[in-house]
C-alpha cells in the first residue's frame, strides 16, 4: 500500500490572528506527531503544487476568483467574512492547498500512489462557488473532483465529508451534478445552519444531534452512506477529513474518538478498493484541539 502526504511551507504562513482557531500549528501538530510515532517514514512526502486559475474556475465563478486575487493585502488582514481573513501569504497558501488535491488526484490516477493525505490549510469545504466563509477560501476537494472529471475523463467521483460542520460549499458546487455523489455527516443544529432540509438527488446529508458518539455516527454511515456509495460505484473517492467531531474539540458537540475516524476511514477504503482500484485522496478540513487532531489524523492515515 503506497500512501503519499502532500503539504507545503506556505500553509504555515497563512494566519488570521493569534486567537483564531484555524492556525498554522494545526499542520505542525500533525507533522510532528506523525514523525514522533514513526508513521511519516512510511509515507511518500511531496510538496504541493499550486492550483492554476483554470483549475479554480472548474468549481468557482470567475468573478469570485478575480476578487480573491485582487483583495489580498500587502500588510495586515483583509476580512472576507466574519471568520475568514487573508494576510499577505494567504493567497499562496490557498493556491497550494487547492493544488495539493489536484496533485493528489493526478498521483492516484497515474497509479503513482494508491492513497493521498493533504496536510494543508486553509481548509475548503465551506467555500461556495461565489463566496469565502468558515475559514475557507477555495473549495479544495470540489476543485479536485472537478479536475478528475475534466482531466481524467472520469464519470463518477464520490466526495465524503465527516467534518462536524456541514460542507455547504461543496454541496453548493456539486449539487445536481450526477457525476458526483456527495455524502456528509455533521452536527445539527450548528454552523452553517443548512443541509438538514433535503437536497439534490446526488447529495446524502446526515445531520447528527449534539452529543452523538461513535455508535450513532457509525449507524449513520452504515445506513445512509454505504448503500449509496455501493450503488454509485465511484471511480475515485475524495475525503473532506475534518476531525472537529472529536469529543476533546470544544468547537462543537459531537463525541467521536480516534477509533471512530479509523473505522469510517476503513469503510471508505473498502469502497475504494472495491470500485476505484484503491484510489482515494483525503484533505484536511477542521480539527482545532491540537492533540486530538494529531492523533485522529494518525488513525485516519493508518
Amino acid at each position: 500500500m503506497s500512501v503519499a502526504m502532500i503539504s507545503h511551507p506556505s500553509c504555515l504562513k497563512h494566519e488570521m490572528g493569534d486567537t483564531h482557531p484555524e492556525q498554522p500549528a494545526r499542520v505542525t501538530a500533525i507533522s510532528e506527531h506523525l514523525a514522533a510515532c514513526g508513521l511519516d517514514k512510511r509515507l511518500k512526502h511531496q510538496d504541493a503544487k499550486i492550483a492554476h486559475k483554470e483549475q479554480l474556475l472548474l468549481a468557482h465563478a470567475a468573478e469570485y476568483v478575480e476578487q480573491i486575487f485582487s483583495v489580498f493585502p500587502s500588510d495586515g488582514y483583509t476580512w472576507l467574512d466574519p471568520d475568514t481573513a487573508m494576510n499577505p501569504h494567504t493567497l499562496d497558501a490557498a493556491l497550494h492547498a487547492a493544488g495539493s488535491v489536484v496533485q493528489g488526484v493526478d498521483l492516484v490516477m497515474l497509479n503513482e500512489v494508491q492513497r493521498v493525505f493533504c496536510n494543508v490549510r486553509p481548509p475548503g469545504h465551506h467555500a461556495t462557488r461565489t463566496h469565502a466563509m468558515g475559514f475557507c477560501i477555495f473549495n479544495n476537494v470540489a476543485i479536485g473532483a472537478c479536475h478528475a472529471l475534466a482531466q481524467h475523463s472520469l464519470q463518477r467521483v464520490a466526495i465524503v465529508d465527516f467534518d462536524v460542520h456541514h460542507g455547504n460549499g461543496t454541496e453548493d458546487i456539486v449539487s445536481g451534478d450526477e457525476r458526483i455523489l456527495f455524502c456528509s455527516t455533521f452536527q445539527h443544529p450548528f454552523y452553517p445552519h443548512c443541509g438538514f432540509d433535503g437536497g439534490a438527488s446526488n447529495v446524502v446529508n446526515v445531520p447528527l444531534a449534539s452529543g452523538t458518539a461513535g455508535e450513532g455516527f457509525r449507524e449513520a454511515i452504515d445506513t445512509h452512506w454505504l448503500p449509496r456509495l455501493h450503488e454509485f460505484s465511484p471511480q475515485l473517492i475524495l475525503v473532506s477529513a475534518g476531525f472537529d467531531a472529536h469529543r476533546a474539540d470544544d468547537m462543537a458537540g459531537l463525541n467521536l474518538i480516534e477509533e471512530d475516524f479509523h473505522w469510517v476511514t476503513r469503510k471508505i477504503c473498502d469502497i475504494a478498493d472495491q470500485y476505484c482500484n484503491g484510489r482515494l485522496v483525503s484533505s484536511l478540513e477542521g480539527g482545532y484541539q491540537l492533540d486530538a487532531l494529531a492523533h485522529s489524523v494518525e488513525a485516519h492515515i493508518r
